[in-house]
């Protein structure tokens, strides 16, 4: 059986990543917010199909506010109480 490119690089589609790591609880919402250009990634407007990889910056705009990640793994599958530890909130 072939082992997914992905998972072989340590990456995956910003859409699954926002999903999976709970920032934004639906891939389809998370799809959306890409689509608007809410969601930056290393300074750039982000489409769904980004891929993520650990280091990464991403710009998340919720109604006014701001939020800024620093991407710390990308894992498949995560469970509820460790999803908070595939990235790092980061100040203002």
């Amino acid at each position: 059986m072939p082992v997914s490119a992905h998972l072989l690089r340590n990456i995956m589609r910003l859409d699954k990543f926002l999903k999976v790591s709970r920032v934004i609880k639906r891939r389809t919402v998370a799809n959306e917010a890409c689509d608007a250009g809410l969601i930056t990634a290393n300074g750039k407007t982000a489409k769904a199909s980004y891929d993520v990889k650990p280091g990464d910056l991403l710009e998340i705009t919720f109604g006014t506010r701001v939020t800024k990640i620093r991407v710390l793994s990308v894992d498949e599958h995560a469970r509820k109480e460790d999803a908070a530890a595939m990235y790092e909130v980061l100040p203002g």
